[in-house]
């Protein structure tokens, strides 16, 4: 049976950009940037929802709390996957834990949100800001290490 395609110039994995060859597995100034937006849109957004909340100061810290323990949570099972993707040595336990950590601050944000006396649009807001923020804290800091792998170095 034939290839369904022909390796080419044109299909070939690595992107030729004038006489400069470019590493496909290194992340583009594009989706770098796009990452950082998101993330500083999602956490930002949060936060001054949280300062104009008419809510007591103890519920605006656990919110922003609970989005701190999210954001560092995602980031630790971003890296425990990726170094056990990799070889690298990496804890059941801490595995465990960051997995545990991340499931965690979801459910405590869905709790506390659930008994919340804000309106539904308000709920919803957090919500989608948190989950913008998490999502995007994981491709920041995929992007962070796929650059520090690669380097600027190219093929």
């Amino acid at each position: 049976m034939e290839p369904l395609h022909q390796k080419t110039d044109e299909n070939s994995p690595i992107v030729k950009h004038g006489e400069n060859i470019r590493n496909p597995f290194k992340p583009t100034g594009a989706f770098i940037g796009a990452s950082w937006f998101a993330l500083l849109a999602g956490t930002v957004g949060y936060c001054i929802g949280l300062w104009n909340a008419g809510m007591q100061l103890n519920e605006k810290g656990y919110y922003f709390t609970i989005l701190l323990f999210g954001l560092f949570a995602v980031i630790s099972v971003q890296k425990s996957v990726r170094d056990r993707a990799e070889g690298l040595a990496v804890t059941d336990l801490y595995y465990g834990l960051s997995w545990f950590a991340t499931i965690a601050a979801m459910i405590l944000l869905t709790v506390g949100l659930w008994n919340a006396g804000l309106a539904r649009s308000e709920k919803g807001f957090y919500a989608m800001a948190f989950c913008l923020s998490i999502f995007s804290a994981i491709a920041v800091q995929k992007n962070t290490r796929d650059a520090k792998l690669i380097g600027d170095k190219e093929l």
